[in-house]
């Protein structure tokens, strides 16, 4: 390392040569070193094994032991347990150098654990942002003693993060951490490659700036070009042969977006001899950690993952990444794409194998999209009304009570409060808060709606559907949904599942517990979760009606990719055209087919609607019944005063966590801003119109 010295601290400094035999530090990591010790708030953006976490930890550490701080002053953030548990040795390892400790506090902590820790603070806590908020309205634990000190907030997977409610919630923590250390607390955003780098930089800052903020993001042209292959398999079957028999001998992460085909894909390894391990988020944390570890000290094996791995969580050195079907972001295709090429003289590499010619449409839709340069921007969701409501009443079980005018000395101008007041009158004047002589305090509608276990269910931002555990006599094997095992069988037949990546045998079933006993069994199971279609963006479908156009992505196609998506532009040929959005007619029935994304077209149903129009959107097209085209010119009007805008059923309410302490009409208001897409709806209906 070069000897005039790095702006580290002198021991951190020796043990990166010394323990680490790092002849240098990475671009990423040299360059972080003096905004993050200036106190800048900032954003480091790498590629996944980019050196994000080393980045913000090592000149962290440094000013820690330069200034000597002492107590709790660095929080290190993740949105995963195991992601917690997987950076904890490494972190400790670092912080010893400097004689200072790293404590770890998640959902999983043992009560001894944490009682050690609040009679002992560690210098470094690794924690989750519902932990955070369990510490603070915990009468065990006394907040204002353990984060005294405090000085710096590390946030890591930062666009996982903002990308949905969860952000809005550590946000809202971080600002009253920020009044109880009686300091502005620094703030340090990791992630990985993002399309609006300084937007999301200024809304981690909160509703105080820093007075300086940087964007920290070496250059990475010099990279090589990974290998980027699709190919068109036909089923889960086929995509199964494929890996087992191209791949032998090799590492490979298969990336699945749904629980059931990453079950399907791991029982047809297996069936073919292949070592194969499952990682999703029904599977129980024992399952998944073994899955994990068991992946991590393997060679020639193969784990079948959801988007659990799609984050930073150290698996090991990886051969190959393989994604059935296609991920609906490029984000999420490069944080993928990151897993390979970490070992010197390896490339990054990813092979998408399409069961459906959808899916095959996709992935060559988004490999075109990234070959353009395009990444995503990470937009918080609007008008986080809920979040708010949720804020209000956990502060008032972290302080007992509070200023009914004071309120905002908590949060500032944080864009989580825009509608506070009538929000906070709502709740004092429906029972959710009760007041006297100007303090508000927790009500007995938050009792009944949010007290179950200690007010536990106020401290998850997401509402769960309800799954039944699975059962191997004692060992539980994660969960399913109940339909699951409520279908129909014929006399004899047995009701099997698969969980884990095996076949297992119902022996019995506890609804009231909601359990199922199960035992291995040979022969193929089949099971279920919950869980609604995902949005898919404007750029995406925009860049799908591209390839059916003749646009071909900048990566290979196999033969019977290049052959199979021949057919579906030829099939599809009617459905586009360059010149401007198609209208079918069908009798009574027209296709509108727009390729303007879910919540665009949502927008444009929403205005049909209005004008007395049936309708039903998908991504790319809207389904209109009657055949007055003229309409369609008409609709610009409803999109650009607001008044066109989508239903609302009961079903989105109670999905949206916290809408029982809001008013309804606000409730209602806030799915609806959240379901629409005005902008490109707009630019939709102004398009000209080839009716055919």
């Amino acid at each position: 390392m070069n000897s005039s010295g790095t702006g580290l601290h002198p021991g951190v400094e020796h043990h990166v040569v010394n323990t680490l035999g790092w002849p240098d530090l990475r671009p990423l990591q040299r360059e972080a070193i003096e905004p993050v010790r200036r106190g800048d708030d900032c954003l480091l953006l790498a590629p996944t094994a980019g050196g994000k976490t080393e980045a913000a930890f090592f000149p962290a550490l440094s000013q820690m032991a330069d200034d000597e701080w002492r107590g709790l002053t660095v929080l290190y953030i993740t949105p995963l347990r195991a992601l917690l548990n997987n950076l904890h040795p490494r972190l400790t390892g670092y912080a010893s150098w400097v004689g200072r400790s790293v404590g770890l506090w998640h959902g999983d902590t043992t009560a001894g654990e944490r009682r050690r820790l609040l009679g002992d603070p560690p210098d470094v806590l690794l924690t989750t942002p519902e932990s955070l908020e369990a510490m603070l309205v915990s009468t065990n634990v006394d907040h204002r003693v353990l984060f005294a000190h405090l000085r710096i907030v590390i946030v890591d997977e930062l666009h996982a993060f903002a990308g949905d409610d969860r952000g809005w919630h550590l946000l809202s923590v971080l600002e009253r951490l920020q009044r109880i250390a009686g300091r502005r607390l620094q703030r340090i955003g990791l992630t990985a490659t993002v399309g609006n780098p300084d937007e999301l930089l200024r809304w981690v800052q909160g509703s105080v700036p820093a007075a300086r903020a940087t964007v920290v993001a070496p250059e990475t042209s010099g990279l090589v070009a990974p290998e980027i292959t699709v190919d068109y398999v036909g089923s889960i079957d086929n995509a199964a042969t494929v890996v087992a028999s191209l791949h032998g001998g090799e590492k490979r992460l298969v990336f699945s977006d749904s629980r059931s085909q990453a079950e399907d894909m791991a029982r047809a390894l297996r069936d073919r001899g292949i070592t194969t391990f499952v990682s999703h988020s029904s599977l129980s944390a024992d399952e998944r950690h073994r899955s994990e570890q068991a992946f991590a000290e393997a060679r020639d094996c193969v784990v079948v993952a959801t988007s659990t791995l799609e984050l930073g969580i150290d698996v090991g050195d990886l051969d190959r990444v393989i994604q059935l079907e296609a991920p609906r972001t490029v984000a999420s295709f490069l944080q993928r794409l990151g897993r390979t090429g970490r070992r010197a003289g390896s490339t990054r590499s990813c092979l998408f194998l399409a069961t459906r010619e959808d899916s095959l449409l996709r992935a060559a839709a988004l490999t075109r999209l990234w070959g353009t340069g395009f990444v995503e921007p990470v937009v918080p969701p609007p008008h986080p009304r809920h979040i708010a409501a949720q804020q209000f009443l956990a502060l008032a079980l972290q302080e007992g009570q509070f200023g009914s005018r004071t309120w905002h000395q908590w949060w500032g101008d944080l864009a989580v409060m825009a509608d506070g007041q009538e929000i906070l009158d709502h709740l004092a004047g429906n029972g959710f808060l009760d007041e006297d002589s100007g303090m508000l305090f927790i009500g007995q509608q938050a009792e009944r709606h949010f007290g179950r276990r200690h007010f536990m269910d106020l401290l998850a931002v997401f509402t769960a559907d309800p799954e039944m555990k699975v059962l191997l006599g004692r060992r539980d094997l994660g969960s399913v949904s109940p339909l699951t095992v409520t279908g129909r069988l014929a006399d004899g037949e047995p009701r099997l599942l698969v969980l884990a990546g095996r076949t297992w045998l119902v022996t019995s079933i506890d609804w009231r517990r909601r359990t199922i006993n199960v035992v291995e069994h040979a022969g193929a199971g089949r099971s279920r979760w919950a869980g609604g279609t995902p949005d898919i963006g404007y750029e995406l479908v925009q860049s799908v009606r591209q390839v059916l156009l003749g646009d071909d992505p900048p990566v290979e196609l196999s033969h019977r990719a290049a052959s199979a998506l021949e057919r579906v532009r030829a099939e599809r040929a009617a459905d586009v055209d360059p010149d401007g959005t198609v209208v079918q007619q069908h009798g009574d029935t027209c296709l509108w087919w727009t390729f303007a994304g879910t919540k665009a077209n949502s927008s444009l149903a929403a205005a049909l609607d209005a004008s007395g129009i049936q309708t039903r959107p998908s991504a790319e097209c809207v389904t209109m019944q009657g055949s007055n085209i003229a309409i369609l010119r008409g609709l610009e009007p409803a999109l650009a005063d607001g008044s066109a805008q989508p239903a609302i059923d009961q079903a989105a309410l109670e999905g949206l966590k916290f809408s029982a302490a809001l008013p309804l009409e606000l409730a209602e208001r806030t799915l609806r801003e959240r379901g629409s897409d005005t902008v490109h709806a707009s630019a939709v209906s102004r398009s000209p119109l080839i009716v055919r």
